[in-house]
């Protein structure tokens, strides 16, 4: 299976071909998987070098001319080092693109902090106006991919290296789709930390909602799915920064007596580079980290 990076440059590089609204801004990361694109449409594919501010704020210029920009680099180099340019750029001047990154929290463990971006959607949660996507397949990365190219609205598409088993319906107006009924809970399983948390919730008597697109936040979702349990205990399962959607959850179900546990990516740094999977279970976001501390809430 390709990945949803391979899926995005394919993907990109037709979009292009068929929309002569759409504009690419690189800086190198990706370069080599766009050269045809490049040579095929030199004044709307454009390599700024390892210049991420100028990345955003030469994309926002597209974007006054009437361009659809789409622009891609590193999670940590998007979305977090020229985030003065993504506020002001884009937010202030009032204009729209789509931001595409590839990294996730810790893809390229070797890379070190400096490409390690698991705080970029909640940093990104403190302008207005964004969408935010967090694919759990190449298929669904590709969907919401070319959703958000014909669209006019200001779109963050989150990519990672990790991925489940299984493609399901994505895209505007889907929302948080159900894979699993039960009674004693809610466990949001977003994008790639889906398989892992079915597998830990497998035998547990929870609803498991699968959640793709993150902002804005299914607050009727998640408010039907707590209907009728035995208590409105919410479990969110998040592949970057712990806690970060907790506070729209717990916005959701204000009218309501819940909890609310937010699971993800820890704030300590882990400073050994080893393996994505290591990290994952040191951040105890593989299935038994996840069983142990989904368990312990829900008998609290």
């Amino acid at each position: 299976m390709d990945t949803m990076r391979d899926r995005f440059i394919s993907t990109t590089s037709q979009l292009l071909d068929d929309d002569p609204r759409l504009a690419l801004v690189l800086a190198e990361i990706s370069r080599d998987g766009f050269e045809r694109a490049a040579r095929t449409h030199p004044d709307r594919v454009i390599n700024v070098g390892i210049r991420e501010q100028l990345l955003v704020g030469a994309g926002a210029g597209m974007a006054l001319t009437g361009l659809r920009p789409i622009i891609h680099t590193f999670a940590s180099f998007l979305v977090e080092r020229p985030f003065e340019q993504v506020k002001l750029d884009f937010g202030h001047q009032g204009v729209s693109g789509v931001l595409v990154s590839a990294g996730g929290s810790y893809d390229w463990p070797a890379g070190g902090f400096t490409h390690m971006s698991p705080g970029d959607v909640a940093l990104l949660d403190t302008l207005d106006g964004w969408a935010v996507h967090v694919p759990g397949h190449p298929d669904e990365a590709e969907a919401l991919l070319r959703e958000a190219a014909a669209g006019d609205d200001r779109v963050y598409l989150r990519l990672s290296l990790q991925s489940n088993e299984q493609a399901r319906e994505v895209g505007a107006g889907t929302g948080f789709t159900a894979v699993r009924k039960g009674r004693r809970g809610v466990v949001i399983g977003v994008g790639p930390m889906l398989d892992p948390v079915l597998a830990a919730t497998d035998g547990l008597d929870v609803t498991v909602l699968y959640a793709t697109t993150v902002r804005p936040f299914d607050g009727p979702g998640l408010r039907r799915a707590v209907d009728g349990l035995e208590a409105a205990d919410v479990v969110v399962v998040e592949p970057y920064l712990a806690g970060t959607s907790t506070a729209a959850a717990n916005d959701a179900l204000a009218e309501l007596p819940h909890r609310v546990l937010g699971l993800g990516v820890g704030r300590a740094e882990l400073r050994k580079y080893g393996e994505m999977d290591e990290h994952l279970a040191a951040h105890g976001l593989d299935p038994r980290g996840l069983r142990e501390r989904i368990s312990a809430f829900l008998r609290r």
